[in-house]
């Protein structure tokens, strides 16, 4: 399984890119792998509020119906049409093209309830055995 290391994540297996107090974030290579093929996507709405680990997205696929989590505070400042009209992008490309919502970051401090790829990656071994 893929994991990026200057990433963070979750225990529910999303992921968190930051720059510039802007946070990408999408679904793990194992949440989506788990899923199987993805059907649907609900999205967040611009400029909707969230709170960390709060509900943010949820997601369809044949085997399963599960909600997305947001993983740091803040603003939706923009979402991923593309993977709202084909959903099977998370499958193709979780890391890249299939990434979720932007959110504006409103506490950085949050952060430290984060994951780091090492620590995700122990997570990872502990579910395989």
């Amino acid at each position: 399984m893929e994991v990026i290391d200057h990433y963070f994540y979750t225990k529910e297996h999303e992921w968190v890119s930051i720059e510039d107090n802007v946070a990408t974030v999408g679904i793990t290579e194992y949440a989506q792998s788990a899923l199987g093929d993805i059907t649907y996507i609900e999205l967040p709405a611009v400029n909707e509020e969230v709170e960390q680990f709060e509900g943010l997205a949820s997601i369809e696929s044949v085997k399963a119906a599960s909600d997305i989590y947001s993983p740091l505070s803040g603003k939706i400042v923009d979402i991923n049409k593309d993977v709202e009209t084909d959903p099977s992008l998370i499958n193709k490309s979780c890391y890249e093209k299939g990434w979720i919502a932007k959110i504006e970051i409103s506490d950085s401090e949050e952060k430290s309830n984060l994951m780091t790829a090492k620590e995700y990656r122990k997570l990872l071994e502990s579910l395989e055995e």
